[in-house]
């Protein structure tokens, strides 16, 4: 398919191929649910820790004696019926990660890609870069295409002054072409890429691709 580019002042200047292998192929919503849930199952924790009554502080013995009083039976302080006692069956830290497939996670961004592309959420647009790192450049380059709304742009590279320049935009974020996070890409209401990272994506995710295995596993 071809997709227009636009300068960074909103003006078409030329036209650019993007492969259907990558951004043309049809909306896969199991897969995307499956890459999206990954990523969130990733970056949990897991730390959250209880202390059942075997790891509480204090004495073993009764409150009172067993019978005669008239009351309840009762043991140890460090009981989970008491105030201060252990917790019954409470977390403990553990690992939420798993690994998903590559050729899975390979489909559902090419899958993301193409649900923006088709419904054109996706603009591209010329190859730009803030050497001052100000905000307020930032701020009014992306004033050219559209409102403030939750934003993502696709980098060619890691570009620091870019980052630097819209860390203190809250809705927007930023991806590096052949590091993409699905969960990021599918909820940007808005996707503004740079024609370079395009022109990557082409080959990065393209039917035949040119990068090698060993660095793709590691982009993964």
């Amino acid at each position: 398919m071809n997709r227009t580019v636009y300068s960074i002042s909103g003006a078409e200047l030329r036209s650019i191929e993007l492969d259907d292998a990558v951004f043309g192929l049809p909306f896969n919503e199991e897969v995307i649910w499956y890459a999206i849930n990954n990523e969130l199952a990733n970056k949990r924790q897991g730390s959250a820790s209880t202390k059942d009554r075997g790891e509480i502080h204090g004495s073993n013995a009764k409150p009172y004696k067993q019978k005669g009083t008239g009351r309840a039976r009762r043991g140890d302080k460090k009981s989970p019926l008491l105030r201060g006692g252990g917790t019954v069956f409470g977390p403990k830290p553990r690992d939420f990660s798993y690994a998903m497939p590559k050729k899975a996670k390979r489909l559902a961004l090419k899958s993301i890609l193409s649900l923006k592309a088709q419904s054109d959420t996706l603009k591209i647009i010329e190859d730009f870069s803030i050497a001052s790192g100000k905000t307020k450049e930032l701020a009014n380059l992306l004033r050219c295409f559209g409102d403030d709304q939750r934003t993502v742009i696709v980098l060619k590279d890691d570009d620091r002054m870019v980052k630097r320049a819209g860390a203190n935009i809250p809705w927007l974020s930023f991806l590096s072409y052949n590091r993409l996070q699905a969960h990021d890409l599918f909820y940007g209401r808005r996707v503004i890429m740079l024609e370079t990272a395009a022109r990557n994506l082409n080959a990065f995710y393209g039917a035949v691709s040119t990068e090698p295995e060993e660095a793709e596993d590691a982009h993964q």
